[in-house]
């Protein structure tokens, strides 16, 4: 049985084969991006309720996630989620995501401001 992300190379091809592509999914300014795992000295997050992986400045809307066996984690300014069965991701302003059980990165969208030199010129995007 071939697992997702596996490639068929024969030893004669002239081309190795490309690493896989992770698995990712998209919801307004978060992305979640598949991992082969999270680090090990990543601390767990608390949590009380369900798991906020970004809130709306304008609109006070959150993209979250309710299972109760979701977690997230922190390792050097990256945010980590580890889902142990399917979960939703939920959004107000947008169709739910269906996240398979898994480890995954999460990305926070972020857009170019023109900005004088002694400034950021990355900000997060405001949802």
């Amino acid at each position: 049985m071939i697992q997702r992300g596996t490639r068929l190379h024969r030893s004669n091809d002239p081309v190795p084969p490309a690493a896989p592509v992770p698995l990712s999914f998209r919801q307004g300014d978060v992305l979640l991006v598949e991992v082969y795992e999270i680090p090990e000295e990543a601390e767990p997050e608390p949590r009380s309720g369900r798991i906020v992986l970004a809130e709306g400045e304008a609109t006070g809307h959150a993209h979250a996630i309710h299972e109760r066996d979701a977690r997230t984690f922190t390792y050097e300014g990256e945010r980590f989620l580890l889902t142990r069965s399917k979960a939703q991701l939920i959004h107000e302003e947008h169709d739910p995501i269906e996240v398979p059980q898994g480890s995954w990165r999460i990305v926070i969208q972020r857009e170019y401001e023109p900005a004088p030199a002694d400034r950021p010129q990355w900000r997060p995007v405001v949802d």
